[in-house]
């Protein structure tokens, strides 16, 4: 946990079992600003693309494939990640279109990127004759890394975060950061921290996975790790979702629960498509 300086300069009582953000801004250089949002977000895709290419090489991939990969995908997710957070917001951005494109001052769905960087890497498998599945089971792994380290963010943004709480793990939200209606309630639950932790889970277990089937030849189908990491991600984002504030509605539906539970309907039809049916998965490339 970390030690709420801020906390203690508005006269809050200095609990080490809070958190409290430090602010958006990592340092300034000149003219240049380094956001921590930003920064995160690359570390992420770096990690990310170093852990895909250990995994890819086991696979027998060509690392430097997958580092153009990387490419692809940040060409296809960060742009899906903005498009559909934008497209669910638009009363904020109908008077100030250009806003649209400050991803750095947050308002990503991972959803969107999750879409985007599906299409990038469907091209890229028709570009370069590569099975698609064995792609997206390599990615996998990378993709949930980068969230768990991604959602961090959020933290230093003072963002996505859920209803007001006495936990001790609590977090603290500047006032000019709070919803309309709870001026006076200063923790929330910290639904970051609840994600990124969760994404760790899902990585051990996709990573375990790997392994197992690399110990097992021939008995880990392709596409088996994409559609659990993709079911188990989307299984936690279905209650963490539940606590936010700032959910993308879809009149009174969450956008994000519902897309989760496609996800889940969707990992576990294919898992008994590969192993109940003992059929592999359609081949789109």
């Amino acid at each position: 946990m970390l030690l709420p300086l801020n906390a203690i300069a508005r006269g809050l009582p200095p609990n080490l079992g809070q958190l409290a953000s430090p602010g958006p801004v990592a340092f300034e250089l000149g003219p240049i600003t380094f956001r921590w949002y930003g920064m995160l977000i690359a570390s992420g895709l770096f990690l990310g693309m170093l852990l895909a290419q250990r995994l890819g090489r086991r696979r027998g991939l060509d690392p430097e494939r997958i580092g153009d990969l990387t490419i692809w995908l940040v060409l296809g997710a960060l742009p899906g990640a903005r498009l559909y957070y934008v497209l669910f917001e638009w009363d904020r951005y109908a008077d100030r279109p250009l806003q649209a494109f400050a991803i750095w001052q947050g308002g990503i769905a991972i959803h969107g990127a999750i879409l985007g960087g599906a299409i990038a890497t469907l091209l890229f498998a028709r570009r370069y004759r590569l099975s698609f599945w064995q792609l997206a089971d390599v990615v996998a792994p990378a993709l949930v890394l980068g969230q768990a380290i991604g959602r961090w963010g959020n933290f230093f943004n003072s963002e996505a975060f859920g209803r007001p709480t006495d936990l001790p793990w609590r977090v603290y939200i500047p006032p000019a950061q709070r919803p309309p209606g709870l001026a006076d309630a200063a923790y929330y639950h910290p639904t970051f921290l609840y994600e990124s932790l969760w994404n760790l889970g899902v990585l051990a277990l996709v990573l375990w996975l790997f392994f197992w089937g690399l110990r097992h030849p021939g008995r880990l189908k392709a596409g088996t790790i994409f559609l659990v990491y993709f079911a188990t991600y989307s299984l936690g984002r279905v209650w963490i979702e539940g606590l936010r504030l700032d959910s993308l509605m879809l009149g009174p539906l969450r956008v994000a629960q519902l897309v989760s539970l496609g996800g889940i309907a969707l990992g576990i039809v294919g898992l008994l498509w590969l192993y109940r049916l003992k059929r592999p998965l359609p081949d789109v490339v």
